[in-house]
């Protein structure tokens, strides 16, 4: 197998040209990179083979397991991450008091700028020049990579699906599954662009070079980065839960670790952690447990071989006090599996880079705008169908649906949504108010929407008056979008009330 060699000077120069997914203008309109995406064929099959897959994937792995109970399992899971942000206050001075007297460092960060700068702090303190980093979706929030690299850090993630990305200077389109807009072409063009081997496109063979190139990355790195996906309260104990090992080089091999966190992480106990280990790995890869869950209380002890000596915690807000007003509370239950993405019929089609932001999908549409202002991503809320996919795939049963409607009322209470939009919802409710008033506007929706149709005899043999009678093949407004993808059926002439009535009483 040929060795990797160092990122050629030029190749890293072209990467870096590439427009970044999050490099977005606010406020921020999803359309362009929707329509893109929903043209893109390849990210099409991509996405929707993959989440399909998942999606499948997480029932029966909860079938199994739970079977009739799979919903108790779920409830009882919610309850937990509920019970804790309703006392958080009480969770994190425990957990901060374990965490120190266990020898961990703890750091308070009020928001992005903060929480880099602490990072940025220890880097300088411990004189790093290479740290290694494993998956975090909250070090991709605060943009911490870049931080690190333009202070002179030099930073590579360990994961393989963020190794890809970076190499490409991507960001992740998934939760989970960063790279689910690739295939293994891409990777092998990656590979011999920016490692200097030869193409392939073997599966094992490219998992063999990003093998060979990162493990000697874990031997010099004086510095390991990660998130968490649980912080236990009682203990003080910092949870990763991966399936490549790469968290556990990353927290083991450097003398120093630190780990981000948003406060959201906490649970009261260890016989909590049970529960949450088994839903999430089940709704994010379907699996029993992941294949490696790494439980960190504190540095190395005096007789341990290996570990960090120094472990350091950066507990950031960046906005969650925020959505931790009672009516968007429960949205920081989340615990990051991508089963939402996964059952999402928009997600299915657009892809996690048209949401323009680290979190995609449907939780994605809710938390980006809390997280960074409704005004300033106002098409995420409309993002969705409402259709309770995302709501049934919950592990701990958020109610995304309603969380989405409550943030388009808000949109419309605090003007967000423009004068036009709120004039014409205003109409259609006033029309739906009294009865003459509704049965007018059905008229006249009627009339113009026949004039609209194309009458080319589509409608067959059928020719009562109940029958659609053409197809609108191009429609304004509203109905714009639907027949850019497809056409749109004519009214009939007769309105089902016409119909009756015109009946007569001996019908």
């Amino acid at each position: 197998m040929s060795q990797p060699q160092a990122v050629p000077a030029g190749a890293a120069r072209a990467a870096a040209s590439i427009e970044h997914p999050l490099d977005v203008a606010l406020p921020y309109d999803i359309r362009p990179r929707a329509a893109k995406a929903v043209r893109d064929i390849q990210l099409q099959q991509f996405v929707a083979n993959a989440t399909t897959v998942k999606d499948r994937g997480r029932r029966d792995a909860f079938r199994a397991a739970f079977g009739a109970r799979a919903d108790q399992v779920r409830e009882l899971a919610g309850r937990i991450k509920q019970h804790t942000l309703d006392h958080l206050d009480w969770y994190l001075d425990r957990f901060i008091s374990a965490a120190q007297a266990a020898g961990v460092t703890v750091h308070l960060a009020r928001d992005a700028a903060e929480a880099n700068r602490i990072c940025l702090r220890l880097a300088k303190d411990y004189g790093s020049k290479l740290c290694v980093k494993s998956k975090s979706m909250v070090t991709e929030e605060i943009g911490l990579v870049p931080e690190l690299q333009a202070a002179g850090v030099e930073t590579i993630e360990t994961d393989l699906g963020e190794f890809i990305i970076q190499l490409d200077h991507d960001a992740p389109s998934h939760i989970v599954t960063p790279m689910i807009h690739k295939d293994r072409a891409a990777v092998g063009r990656a590979f011999q662009r920016e490692l200097g081997v030869p193409y392939t496109e073997d599966p094992l063979t490219l998992a063999g070079i990003a093998r060979d190139y990162l493990r000697q990355k874990y031997r010099e790195a004086d510095l390991g980065i990660s998130g968490a996906n649980f912080l236990v309260a009682k203990t003080g104990s910092i949870v990763l839960c991966t399936n490549e090992g790469n968290g556990r080089f990353c927290t083991s091999a450097p003398p120093v670790q630190i780990a981000v966190a948003g406060i959201e992480k906490l649970i009261p106990r260890m016989e909590h952690l049970g529960v949450m280990l088994k839903v999430l790995a089940r709704s994010a890869t379907a699996q029993p447990l992941t294949c490696y869950t790494h439980i960190i209380t504190g540095p190395a002890r005096e007789r341990e071989r290996g570990g960090p000596q120094a472990v350091h915690l950066v507990l950031l807000d960046n906005g969650r006090s925020e959505i931790l007003r009672e009516e968007t509370r429960e949205l920081l239950r989340c615990i990051r599996c991508g089963a939402c993405l996964n059952a999402c019929p928009v997600y299915r089609k657009i892809g996690g880079h048209s949401y323009g932001s680290v979190y995609s999908g449907p939780i994605g549409a809710v938390i980006t705008p809390l997280l960074k202002g409704v005004a300033n991503y106002p098409d995420l809320p409309h993002a969705s169908s409402l259709c309770g996919a995302c709501y049934q795939a919950c592990p701990v049963k958020i109610d995304l649906p309603s969380q989405l409607i409550g943030l388009r009322q808000r949109m419309v209470r605090t003007r967000v949504t423009g004068w036009r939009e709120r004039l014409a919802f205003r109409a259609w409710a006033w029309s739906l108010r009294q009865t003459w008033s509704y049965r007018w506007m059905a008229k006249v929706q009627r009339w113009a929407l026949r004039r609209m149709a194309r009458h080319d005899g589509l409608s067959g043999g059928d020719s009562t008056p109940m029958t659609s009678s053409g197809w609108i093949q191009k429609g304004p407004g509203p109905i714009a979008g639907w027949t850019s993808q497809r056409d749109f059926p004519a009214p009939a002439a007769t309105s089902f009330r016409e119909w009756w009535e015109g009946r007569g009483p001996s019908s």
